[in-house]
């Protein structure tokens, strides 16, 4: 299934998402949530860890706002949103320098030469170029490394009418919304199963009949 889908179609593009695809860093960004939230109390902070992992790929700034206005039901307050958003990104940005990196990763590089790659994420897009640049990674990602504030639908939409990403394109993601946005912009979709925070994902994926792969490095045999 992985083999039909990586060889049906010289692909001119593959688009990554980063968390539980490239990197091992789901779990981080869940647990940071909590974390993050917890000074309002644990219930408030357990609802939006329960947000999170339901909306994996939806970017950190929304899911903050939806916290202040939603679950703490106040109005959008420019500077707490703010200072959530550095405490979250203080509290991850020293694991994502250290979590694991998906294995096999310069080699698809190498058996995909003639495609461009890019980072499509939910994740901070200043944050991940950092991550990505101190990691030595961001070379592999030949086509951009793109995050948050956008969203993957208006980064993908944009860069598609920007003619830098073109078709035929793979997306590799492990979320309902990576799927979504996949299809939404006219790409084929992989599902990446190792790291993916969705309970039943088996079950999803053979509802929508949606291509499965364990991990990058099986991609390469």
């Amino acid at each position: 299934m992985t083999q039909s889908i990586v060889n049906q179609k010289k692909y001119q593009t593959i688009v990554f998402d980063c968390d539980g695809v490239v990197l091992n860093s789901n779990k981080i960004k869940t647990d940071a949530f909590y974390n993050v939230a917890k000074v309002y109390g644990h219930d408030p902070a357990q609802k939006l860890k329960d947000f999170h992992v339901k909306n994996g790929g939806v970017s950190r700034y929304k899911k903050f706002e939806y916290f202040l206005t939603e679950i703490l039901a106040k109005p959008l307050d420019q500077k707490v949103l703010n200072e959530l958003l550095q405490c979250f990104a203080d509290e991850v940005t020293k694991s994502l320098l250290t979590c694991e990196v998906a294995e096999g990763l310069e080699e698809f590089r190498e058996k995909t030469k003639d495609a461009k790659w890019f980072i499509v994420s939910g994740g901070d897009q200043a944050e991940l170029r950092g991550v990505f640049a101190q990691r030595g990674l961001e070379t592999y990602f030949d086509g951009g490394i793109f995050g948050s504030p956008d969203t993957k639908d208006v980064i993908l939409k944009r860069e598609i009418s920007y003619e830098t990403i073109t078709k035929p394109g793979l997306f590799l993601g492990d979320s309902k919304y990576d799927y979504q946005a996949a299809n939404k912009a006219g790409l084929d979709f992989l599902f990446m199963s190792q790291w993916t925070e969705i309970d039943d994902w088996l079950g999803w994926t053979n509802k929508h009949n949606i291509k499965t792969a364990l991990k990058i490095a099986d991609l390469n045999s």
